[in-house]
């Protein structure tokens, strides 16, 4: 590191790296760069720059070879025939341009995909639905060692025997590392190639008369145009029955993806590996329809004895009379033991040699499952490193430099041994390849969401591909899904339906920065705007509250009984004013980790909120900065709630003078000053019992910071009473209402008081001296006191209550706590209210003139007494509700 001068025009910016944006991707951490206040300062040493190259050292396992070898499977060797026997050749040619018109759209769609950024292993798992069970596609694997006569004890034990002792050897080589898995993968390759070309040099080579007797000539013109139409035969002779059968033998397109992190290149090698795998995979099952029905027919006899002589005057029936060939006895009596319809094992029999047919059969069928049993695991781990499911953490532990999941890998193991000891795979089968078309539907619909959502994280280097390709490939698969068979695919949708649902509920803690959140962003703004040119209306009111809670976890009774009704129903924002100096605001921050702490307090409280602080020298200004910058549009603070200061006589009195600004500005509407709106509809005052609350300040403690209140309790069948004194626009009886409408105090009744005319007041001396006893702290008593002096005292402490100002708001004040002849309302409300479980009062209006300890000790005076949580409640004049259907 090479020492400078300090410098102020110097900086210790650092070049741009991909490591710096490593965040976003799963489970890892962006390199840290210096603050902005870093930046600002003077600095001594200026760090070298050294640019290295990064080369991956990961194994590379071709993404086209990978491919290939899922697609080719046992279907190809043993039912592709077949289906042409049925079918005929045109339409087994359409089967295979379905089937392709379905994997080509999800290809685009995983292309898109893996060029969206840099691509790690498992990263399209939280889009796909991948299962344990490698793919097991056929029984009849083993059928090609019965020819020659090769049986441990039986059928059904033989697979048993062999796919556990398979299973065995897979799972050795898994644990051996990619390197190995990719030598098996070529070595596989190998072997489907040279069973190609066995097969392609069979339908050249002369024909022996075995080989006839068996219904295979060659290359024949008849041949080909009778098995270019179809033959339906026997109970599943019909399009849609043969497509089911044939449409798993394009799957493995997922291949390369779910093993990406152990590609060189994934960002390339994925789009055109799957791609090139794709056309000649598909040039493949469009040629075998073509040789094999150019050269077989659909029935035979297999008898070489019915060759017909040259003396032959029988009837014969069939194309292979015109070959010399009579099968017309296993023909009429539909006993034809070969021939197209009815021998699996046509490619082996037209093969130069039976064995390079087996050969191919075995390789298929190993490959793909020595492919899912190694990508299988690695898409687990990453899904129990994310912890969206209890119970399979334990799963999650890597081993070596790569990473490898050997407890999933044993995990697989199992599960598969218990599928091949089962032995009859039919009903699995069909379940996996809908669960196959259903991670088609998701993949290619996550495309298609992204797309739509604009996100600025959606910029794919593949460009060819669009939305709506993406939408008809989830539809078309979603379709095919009922089509091949509807018992498994609602099988299917349930089991995603209920994951779904678990991890919606649950909601766990990750964040993959899905097309979800886009789109959720998008339709928040459209509403937004839209809302804003909606004019207001009394029936559509909601009180949208701006809460003076400083941190939320200090005043948690604040924060619970605000959500117990806004939850669902409309807008809260926890507001911190945060207190600073003028001389040192430039140098205080926020940090944002503790924004995120107390939004994560809120939200495991199940309080639906927003948390806005903001940083001033006073509450006053603090609180006015608030209700100007928070909200957007329509949705914007409407209504202004702060606890009561409960020491207030003790309060400096900057800090009363703050406390009784906020009160009195928003219920006196004051017209000097521009914030003053009719949209502002409600200056709220809460008083509480004694509570435990937090006084530790912000602390990062998950489980000790979540006290309990007793709003968060039922609150049985009490009353909430109100006592509805001024008219202000129904807002006293608005937030009653709305507490009720929750689960916690639904089985609550609202019992409304309204009382008689101010003109028949009359004072109790009682009352009057115990709030005489209130104020007289504040009083000037300037009427015994000189002018000089008196003046001097005023300066001094502007908010002391002189005796002029005294008598002036007594009798307003005796009008709140006596009203009508001979009646003292708050002996009323502690008799009447006593057991009530929450009451709600008209907060009084002061004049502009009022001090503000003369205002709190009437506001004092109004709750003194009460045992239960007691609401001051004042509209500002315009109705918020109607009695009326208008």
């Amino acid at each position: 590191m090479e020492l400078q001068k300090s410098s102020l025009y110097r900086t210790i910016d650092r070049v741009p790296k991909l490591d710096h944006y490593s965040n976003t991707l799963p489970h890892k951490q962006a390199k840290t760069r210096p603050s902005l206040a870093a930046l600002r300062k003077a600095f001594k040493a200026s760090p070298q720059i050294i640019f290295k190259n990064h080369i991956s050292k990961h194994i590379t396992p071709c993404s086209l070879i990978r491919c290939m070898l899922n697609i080719w499977g046992v279907i190809m060797f043993l039912r592709l025939s077949w289906i042409t026997s049925q079918a005929g050749i045109l339409l087994t040619w359409v089967m295979v341009f379905l089937s392709v018109t379905v994997t080509i759209t999800t290809v685009l769609t995983i292309s898109a995909i893996a060029t969206n950024g840099k691509t790690v292993s498992g990263q399209y798992y939280h889009l796909t639905q991948h299962y344990l069970t490698p793919q097991f596609r056929d029984q009849d694997v083993l059928s090609h060692t019965y020819n020659y006569g090769t049986t441990i004890v039986d059928s059904t034990n033989d697979v048993r025997i062999v796919g556990v002792i398979t299973m065995t050897a897979l799972l050795l080589i898994s644990f051996a590392g990619m390197e190995w898995e990719s030598k098996a993968q070529m070595l596989f390759f190998v072997a489907l190639m040279i069973s190609f070309i066995g097969y392609t040099v069979g339908t050249i080579i002369p024909q022996t008369p075995v080989k006839q007797s068996q219904g295979i000539f060659g290359y024949k013109s008849e041949i080909f145009l009778a098995n270019l139409l179809p033959d339906w035969r026997g109970p599943s002779g019909d399009f849609f029955q043969m497509f089911a059968i044939f449409f798993p033998a394009t799957n493995g397109i997922l291949t390369g993806v779910n093993i990406s992190g152990d590609l060189k290149d994934p960002n390339v090698g994925i789009p055109k590996g799957t791609l090139l795998a794709v056309f000649w995979t598909t040039l493949s099952y469009l040629a075998l329809p073509i040789t094999v029905g150019s050269c077989v027919v659909r029935d035979a006899s297999g008898n070489i004895t019915d060759h017909i002589s040259a003396n032959f005057t029988g009837p014969c029936t069939g194309l292979a009379c015109n070959f010399g060939w009579n099968f017309t006895d296993c023909i009429s009596t539909q006993s034809c033991q070969y021939g197209l319809a009815n021998n699996l094992q046509v490619l082996g029999q037209v093969s130069a040699s039976f064995h390079l047919i087996t050969l191919g059969v075995f390789a298929a069928s190993l490959s793909s499952s020595l492919s899912y049993l190694v990508s299988a695991p690695k898409i687990f781990q990453c899904l129990c490193r994310d912890n969206i499911y209890p119970y399979i953490g334990f799963f999650e532990k890597g081993y070596g430099k790569s990473d490898e999941p050997l407890r999933a890998y044993i995990l697989t193991y199992i599960i598969c041994l218990i599928f091949v000891c089962i032995a009859k795979l039919d009903i699995i089968a069909a379940l996996i390849s809908n669960f196959f078309l259903c991670s088609y539907v998701l993949i290619n619909f996550t495309c298609f969401h992204a797309s739509i959502t604009n996100s600025p994280g959606w910029r794919p280097s593949f460009k060819y591909y669009n939305n709506w390709i993406c939408m008809y490939g989830a539809l078309s698969s979603l379709i095919l899904m009922f089509l091949l068979t509807w018992w498994a695919a609602l099988v299917t949708i349930i089991v995603v339906f209920l994951l779904f649902l678990y991890s919606s509920y649950k909601k766990p803690k990750v964040n993959w920065g899905s097309s979800v959140q886009a789109g959720t962003y998008n339709m928040a703004l459209s509403y937004s705007v839209s809302l804003s040119s909606v004019e207001d209306h009394v029936k559509n009111f909601r009180p949208q509250c701006l809460v003076l809670t400083g941190p939320p976890n200090q005043r948690p009774a604040l924060v619970d009984f605000v959500g117990c009704f806004t939850k669902r129903t409309s807008l809260m924002i926890c507001g911190d004013v945060i207190m600073v100096s003028l001389n040192k605001f430039e140098q205080q921050t926020h940090p944002q980790r503790t924004t995120d702490w107390l939004v994560k307090w809120m939200n495991k409280r199940k309080v639906r909120s927003f948390y806005t602080p903001i940083m001033a020298n006073s509450l006053r200004g603090g609180t006015q900065n608030l209700l100007q910058a928070s909200g957007l549009g329509k949705l914007k603070p409407n209504t202004l709630i702060l606890g009561f200061k409960s020491n207030w006589k003790d309060s400096s009195p900057d800090n009363l003078e703050d406390y009784n600004f906020i009160l009195t500005y928003w219920t006196s509407c004051n017209p000097g000053l521009d914030l003053c709106s009719k949209t502002q509809q409600l200056a709220l005052h809460l008083t509480f019992p004694p509570l435990v609350e937090s006084a530790e300040g912000i602390s990062e403690k998950s489980d000790s910071d979540q006290i309990k209140t007793v709003f968060q309790n039922d609150q049985g069948k009490k009353n909430i009473d109100i006592y509805w004194i001024a008219d202000d626009g129904g807002l006293t009886l608005l937030v009653p209402y709305l507490l009720t409408k929750r689960k916690h105090w639904r089985k609550c009744k609202v019992r409304v008081f309204i009382v008689g005319d101010e003109q028949n007041m009359e004072e109790r001396q009682k009352d009057l001296n115990r709030f005489v006893d209130s104020v007289a702290p504040f009083r000037l008593f300037d009427e015994q006191k000189e002018s000089a002096s008196v003046q001097e005292l005023r300066g001094n402490a502007p908010w002391k209550i002189s005796d002029k100002e005294f008598e002036a708001f007594k009798l307003k004040v005796c009008v709140t706590i006596q009203i009508s002849l001979n009646w003292n309302l708050q002996d009323t409300i502690l008799f009447c209210s006593c057991s009530c479980v929450g009451v709600s009062r008209s907060l009084p209006v002061p004049q502009s003139d009022c001090p503000s300890s003369f205002y709190m000790a009437w506001l004092d005076a109004l709750t003194c007494g009460l045992h239960c949580p007691a609401l001051l409640i004042r509209g500002n004049q315009e109705d918020v509700l109607t009695y009326y259907c208008e």
